[in-house]
């Protein structure tokens, strides 16, 4: 949540414009959208427990989920359905997942509440400052970046979310033997996935391309509507190589 807005007067002309070398180019856009009223109940009372604020200092993992166990790191979750579904499949992982959206952030932890699950925490920020302040090298057990924002305009490509920087950040926080999978309705992205994470040294393809999908990811509504229009989906799973040291990025 942002600081508070002054009443004072401005006109843009007159505001403090921060340089253009430092304005990080993002893989989203602040959506808007309504919080229902269900998913505001959720956040009034599940979000103490669940949500966990953002910081600029290595975050425990064990003293976040109260357990030590291995962690999966989920990069935008939607509305949370595969996020939910998976770590309830999953008891003995923990889950900590970005989601910058309020809506979002909501529908998941109504969904928590529901389904009665304790492995999930929620950072509501982006999720490669989180990456760089909050993860601790070689500490995931997993990487899950599933159906990014493909901006699929030729101008917009540099917004990708999968980028050589972001592969070398996943890299060097993932364990030896850890493993990142993304999954993506856009061929040439996934095409991109591919290329970006081959290129990574200390990464390996689990399948000769394109991966199987794993039993884990569920198909949600909108993956099932494009399957049955004819749209394909591709997964991408790599995986760091157990003996290849990585450094901190």
């Amino acid at each position: 949540m942002g600081p508070g807005i002054s009443n004072v007067s401005m006109n843009e002309n007159d505001a403090p414009k921060e340089p253009f070398y430092k304005r990080a180019i993002r893989s989203f856009v602040t959506r808007g959208g309504r919080v229902t009223t269900a998913q505001s109940r959720a956040i009034d009372e599940l979000g103490a427990r669940f949500i966990i604020p953002y910081s600029q200092h290595p975050l425990d993992l064990a003293h976040a989920f109260g357990r030590d166990a291995p962690t999966i790191l989920e990069i935008g979750f939607g509305m949370g359905e595969a996020t939910a579904h998976i770590a309830q499949l999953m008891p003995d992982k923990n889950f900590l997942c970005c989601e910058v959206h309020q809506p979002g952030v909501g529908a998941l932890l109504k969904r928590i509440g529901e389904m009665g699950l304790g492995n999930i925490r929620i950072v509501q920020h982006d999720a490669v400052e989180v990456i760089d302040s909050m993860i601790a090298p070689a500490s995931l057990a997993g990487v899950h970046i599933f159906f990014p924002d493909p901006w699929h305009k030729k101008r917009h490509h540099k917004r990708r979310l999968v980028q050589p920087p972001m592969a070398s950040r996943i890299a060097s926080r993932l364990a030896p033997g850890g493993y990142v999978h993304c999954a993506t309705d856009w061929e040439e992205y996934a095409q991109q996935m591919l290329e970006v994470f081959g290129a990574e040294p200390s990464l390996a393809n689990t399948a000769e391309a394109f991966a199987p999908k794993p039993e884990y990811r569920p198909l949600t509504k909108f993956e099932n509507r494009g399957l049955k229009l004819g749209h394909g989906v591709w997964d991408v799973v790599f995986r760091r190589e157990p003996c290849t040291d990585v450094g901190s990025s």
